[in-house]
């Protein structure tokens, strides 16, 4: 009988185990706000290189196993087809580094519904960012994108040469904190155009070259 009864109890202890286990894996970081850019302002590598940044700083705060992409969009260039923003980070769900969803799916992620803001948006270290109200403000979040998350397609460049200038130019940005002005203050991937392409353009507008990480897988 005692032996049934410790089967019973070392059976169920390791199936809690197992399911804290899977629980864990399910909600590890899948999403982050890069805690530094490039240092060379919109200029970030183009996507390929802002990519690398997202999977250093992953694999750095100890994310092992997953595949990191940069939420940007890019224009059409020669024989290359332009990319949307949402076309390159996978399906969802994406949690931050507390284990706090930030969005299901990727329609609800770029939806009203999604839990993107100052307390979710966190870096890859869990930390918050300064938003408006903070000192500096640096919510502005470089984007490339539309509201639903695509390449702007109106004729004009917002991606800072496809993210590879640091000079001329201007990029579309979200706010992280969902506050702030320009032609959609609330949205979180676009907000409004940037002054310049240059770092110190970026953050006389509020932001520091920050960008949105994705694990795709």
């Amino acid at each position: 009988m005692k032996k049934t009864v410790l089967f019973t109890s070392a059976a169920v202890i390791a199936a809690a185990a197992t399911f804290t286990t899977v629980n864990s894996q399910q909600n590890e970081m899948s999403f982050f706000i890069t805690s530094v850019g490039s240092g060379d302002g919109a200029n970030l590598g183009g996507l390929a290189g802002a990519d690398a940044h997202c999977q250093q700083l992953a694999e750095a705060a100890g994310s092992r196993g997953k595949t990191w992409h940069a939420y940007l969009s890019a224009h059409a260039s020669g024989n290359t087809p332009a990319v949307d923003a949402r076309d390159r980070i996978g399906f969802g769900p994406w949690y931050n580094a507390n284990g706090v969803e930030v969005a299901s799916t990727i329609n609800n992620l770029h939806s009203p519904g999604n839990n993107l803001n100052k307390q979710t948006a966190l870096t890859e270290n869990g930390a918050t960012v300064n938003g408006r109200g903070d000192d500096p403000n640096q919510h502005d979040i470089l984007t490339g994108s539309t509201l639903d998350g695509r390449e702007v397609e109106d004729g004009s460049n917002h991606t800072c040469s496809n993210w590879t200038s640091n000079g001329s130019g201007t990029a579309n940005v979200g706010h992280f904190d969902r506050t702030g002005g320009g032609q959609n203050p609330t949205s979180w991937n676009a907000a409004h155009g940037s002054r310049g392409c240059s770092q110190s353009d970026l953050v006389a507008t509020g932001g520091n070259g920050y960008f949105y990480c994705f694990a795709i897988d």
